[in-house]
């Protein structure tokens, strides 16, 4: 025992129970913990009826006094509410609140005691008799549940960890599900996430039940829900109807909350992800080489062995993918990019400074402009990428990458120019990137024959400054002398014009 009193606490205790003082008042008055005058009580096998002998006169005889206590672990005092238990249980049964039978207990049976007593009494009926939950199962391809959980941590490469969120949809019949890890759960990722299942599934359950999160539900209501307008859309496109369950009430779709515990526990306990992709690719597998092929624990047989029963009794795909965009417009920036939900997408040069229009979703963004004329088109970018760059050497991709370019560039221009850029580079390794950029724009001055003359005397006199070829090309290429022949065959004398004309021209 956690509180160990003396002999005199104890036998307090003891008397004053006898005396028909409650557990409660016994703990306040000797300043203990209610549990330890329990403890003691239950020690001592007090009893609800029992008889103690007077400890006055010669001894007791058989014929002492005896003394009624109350049951052990109730309070000494008989509650009001126990003369009205039956009726109060039938205003229970109908699913009235405590409150409300403390009002008509006033009004219809002039009930003299307090609401607290009403509501401990309420609450003690309830314990003994708990509602029941039943259970419902579903035919094939009738409904399929939906709901968000945790998902594993995302380590970024400069360390920042991000929370994720795992999308989990689970066919009731067969318990076939589709996990998809996503950064938000608005509705425009619940939509794409919704549609991935069910390209995945091969088809359509013909209803969803699903909890009343905000991308999903406008305003919770059991008979009459509000759904948000593009989740309707989506709905009316994929040929599914829309069941919210009641709020607070997780046993209304129990088959979707153990499987996101089973995806928890089982999948992703324990692991981190560098990208929400990586994750992705992970649950890809682990459904098919674990979730599917397990034997559940409910329909004791192979979850992937039911889900080919139930796949012919889902409704068919549509044609065309459902066409959730959002849109707005936007700057061009000066650096020639719009920004996108804190990421950058490049539109064409001459829209610098002006305004255009963007439409965007889950997987794309468009870009057009005042006429609605398509400009670009991007993938979908995380927040903080860029759709295209450069890198040190005015190309894409790393130094090495942009080095590699430039001797490529060089190299095209003549056999002398490959010759003296290769002997560059291995000399002066990455700083050879400027003077190879200026090797290829020395083509706009001069050709590719004086050039790699420069070159071939350059390398002839050890010479690997980009200034020494330039030197060596000179201001001016001389230029070729053409003459001309004063005796052709074709070119006749002069004197045989003039006499042509005179012939021709007399009057």
């Amino acid at each position: 025992m956690a509180n160990v009193l003396g002999v005199q606490n104890q036998q307090a205790i003891i008397a004053l129970y006898a005396q028909g003082k409650s557990i409660r008042w016994i703990a306040r008055e000797l300043g203990v913990h209610r549990k330890t005058v329990r403890g003691y009580l239950e020690g001592a096998e007090v009893r609800s009826k029992c008889t103690t002998e007077s400890t006055a006169g010669n001894g007791a005889s058989g014929d002492g006094a005896k003394c009624t206590i109350s049951t052990l672990g109730k309070s000494g005092r008989r509650s009001l509410c126990e003369e009205h238990s039956q009726w109060i249980l039938e205003r229970i049964e109908q699913g009235l609140t405590a409150q409300r039978i403390y009002q008509d207990l006033k009004a219809e049976l002039q009930f003299s005691g307090s609401y607290q007593a009403v509501k401990r009494f309420v609450r003690t009926l309830k314990a003994k008799e708990p509602e029941r939950v039943w259970r419902m199962e579903v035919q094939a391809g009738e409904e399929a549940q939906v709901d968000f959980g945790l998902g594993a941590p995302v380590v970024q490469a400069d360390g920042v960890r991000r929370r994720s969120w795992v999308f989990r949809i689970v066919l009731s019949y067969s318990r076939k599900a589709y996990s998809e890890s996503v950064l938000r759960q608005d509705t425009e990722t619940f939509l794409r996430c919704l549609e991935n299942a069910f390209r995945h599934f091969g088809g359509v359950p013909q209803s969803l039940n699903l909890d009343n999160l905000k991308a999903a539900v406008l305003k919770a209501d059991w008979f009459d829900p509000d759904i948000n307008p593009k989740l309707a859309a989506f709905a009316r496109h994929y040929g599914v109807v829309i069941l919210p369950c009641r709020p607070r009430t997780p046993e209304h779709k129990g088959k979707v909350e153990n499987s996101v515990g089973y995806v928890k526990k089982n999948g992703l306990a324990a692991r981190t992800f560098d990208s929400v992709a990586s994750q992705n690719e992970f649950l890809r597998q682990w459904e098919q080489t674990i979730a599917d092929v397990r034997i559940h624990g409910t329909t004791k047989r192979q979850v992937l062995q039911v889900f080919a029963e139930e796949k012919p009794s889902l409704r068919p795909l549509p044609d065309s993918l459902f066409p959730s965009f959002k849109e707005a417009q936007r700057c061009v920036h000066r650096d020639g990019y719009v920004e996108v939900e804190r990421a950058y997408y490049e539109a064409a040069p001459e829209y610098i400074g002006t305004q255009i229009w963007v439409r965007w979703d889950g997987r794309e963004v468009r870009l057009f402009n005042q006429r609605m004329e398509p400009i670009r088109v991007h993938r979908r970018l995380e927040a903080g990428r860029f759709s295209q760059v450069l890198g040190i050497g005015g190309g894409q991709g790393t130094l090495q990458a942009n080095l590699d370019y430039w001797l490529k560039r060089a190299s095209e221009l003549g056999t002398s120019c490959q010759q003296w850029s290769q002997v560059l580079v291995q000399r002066r390794g990455l700083e050879a990137l400027r003077s190879l950029m200026g090797l290829v724009s020395l083509l706009d001055k001069a050709s590719h024959r004086s050039l790699n003359k420069a070159c071939a005397e350059a390398c002839a006199r050890d010479l690997w400054r980009l200034r020494d070829v330039r030197a060596l090309i000179g201001s001016k290429e001389s230029q070729v002398q053409f003459t001309f022949s004063d005796n052709h065959p074709l070119i006749r004398p002069l004197d045989e014009y003039g006499r042509f004309i005179k012939t021709h021209c007399s009057t």
